[in-house]
């Protein structure tokens, strides 16, 4: 059978990158060019770890804004090392390596320390455009001892205030002059890319299942929890239909119990996760597929995604620990069996860390994006849903029964249907259930909530065919 869907690498855009070392303000930055809050910002170090990426438009021209973290490390060091640190600068590296531009910050508060002096080494050594941004110049005063920061090579300085927000506009333009010509693109003729986000609790394998989908080590992978902190996007292109669909894959940090949120950074990052949910158009829940099912944890971030209304595919981590067919059937049966609630969402076993199943996964997305386009006409709704009742009488719970007088599909992702009756209060759950049901066989609405209102009809409709008072010739009512 013919792949539905395919996965590869997103048109690249120009980058600029954001480097330098820790604590110095790349993240607020970022979050200052971009308009809003992406990154993570705080003053512990090492908050940022994967590159953050953020599509920009200024002036007509159209790049990414790259923001990374703190190279942490001098030449040679050893000593007092964080686990982190070669991690992070492997992210780094990356970046400036796909950057055409680089904004490398400095701190004007704390002035030029050894660790500057490494990382413009590092940044002369890769022969890439560099504009110096001097931060935390808050006042002409400290704009006075940005100077200092010339003595890194890279000619003039900027000095910025991201709190402020002085200059930061001089600077994206500085850095847009040295971008190569033909990034020139109108913010709205970009369409909306299809926003897919990978949810779950920590050590479940959502960043390795998002390098496994991307064919290449995008995002960090460790089996420390907590490793992802930053919702972090990664732009691609999906082959749909016999086209390409531009398509946004979210990296979430892992949700934990409230009770276990222990720093302020754990508390943003889950903020960041659930924000994450909330903008998709469809989220893969990440799970162990385990032969004992789910967790309390995963079932708690289930319910997050039935209260957002987002279509869900349940993605079945480590099946390479199961193997057998009796023991697949096995646990796919528990996990519907312990996730209430996600019966509308099919269940797709991998093992992300083999590649094993990804085109299994890649097709139900498909699928789930082809019912999300779904609109059913008026006649059709009505014809099953009067069949339905004529099939399964309503049980009568009030002083007559349940009557449909009409139906429409009123809204999509999530589907939504509005059934007009005689009294919503004469609907029972179970047959509210069955009635839900009904649409989904009917309409084969795999992967997508569906959302039923029942609104009680007027008891008195004025038509406009109906004809008012008689009027004499006078226009005087008869």
């Amino acid at each position: 059978m013919a792949r539905k869907i395919a996965v590869k690498a997103a048109a690249a855009l120009p980058a600029i990158a954001i480097v330098g070392r820790p604590n110095v303000g790349k993240s607020s930055l970022f979050n200052a060019i971009v308009g809003r809050r992406l990154s993570i910002v705080h003053e512990m170090s090492g908050v940022t770890r994967d590159r953050v990426v953020e599509p920009v438009s200024r002036n007509h021209r159209r790049f990414q804004l790259i923001d990374t973290g703190g190279l942490g490390t001098l030449c040679g060091e050893s000593r007092k090392v964080e686990i982190w640190d070669a991690r992070i600068a492997e992210q780094v590296e990356a970046a400036i390596e796909g950057a055409e531009v680089l904004i490398c910050v400095g701190n004007v508060q704390e002035g030029v320390v050894p660790l500057d002096e490494e990382v413009a080494r590092r940044l002369h050594q890769s022969g890439k455009p560099v504009i110096y941004a001097v931060n935390k110049c808050d006042n002409p005063e400290l704009e006075a001892q940005a100077g200092e920061f010339t003595r890194l090579g890279f000619g003039p300085v900027i000095p910025v205030s991201c709190l402020h927000r002085r200059h930061v506009e001089e600077l994206v333009d500085a850095a847009l002059r040295l971008l190569p010509a033909g990034a020139e693109a109108a913010a709205e003729e970009a369409p909306r890319p299809f926003a897919i986000a990978v949810a779950g609790r920590p050590n479940v394998g959502k960043s390795s299942l998002v390098n496994a989908l991307l064919g290449e080590e995008r995002v960090m992978v460790s089996e420390v929890a907590g490793t992802t902190r930053d919702a972090i996007d990664v732009e691609f292109t999906l082959q749909y239909r016999d086209s390409e669909r531009p398509a946004v894959l979210v990296d979430t940090a892992g949700l934990r119990k409230q009770t276990k949120v222990d720093t302020v950074v754990e508390y943003f990052s889950a903020m960041r996760a659930r924000s994450a949910i909330e903008r998709a158009d469809l989220v893969l829940l990440v799970v162990e597929s385990a032969p004992e099912g789910v967790t309390a944890q995963d079932r708690k971030i289930a319910s997050l995604i039935q209260a957002a209304g987002k279509a869900c595919v349940v993605v079945g981590n480590k099946f390479d620990l199961w193997r057998d067919e009796f023991r697949r059937e096995a646990v796919v049966a528990e996990l519907r069996r312990t996730l209430p609630g996600m019966e509308y969402a099919p269940v797709v076993l991998v093992s992300a860390r083999e590649r094993r199943n990804l085109g299994a996964l890649l097709d139900q997305v498909a699928e789930v994006m082809a019912n999300l386009e779904l609109k059913i006409p008026t006649s059709v709704v009505n014809r099953v849903l009067a069949d339905a009742f004529e099939r399964k009488s309503p049980p009568v719970i009030g002083p007559a029964p349940l009557k449909l007088y009409y139906a429409s599909m009123v809204g999509t992702a999530p589907p939504r249907f509005l059934l007009f009756v005689n009294d919503p209060k004469y609907c029972a759950p179970n047959y509210l259930a069955f009635l839900r049901n009904t649409l989904r066989e009917a309409f084969d609405l795999t992967g997508l909530p569906l959302q039923l209102e029942l609104r009680a009809r007027p008891k008195k409709v004025m038509s406009f065919h109906t004809p008012g008072p008689a009027r004499n010739r006078r226009g005087r009512k008869g």
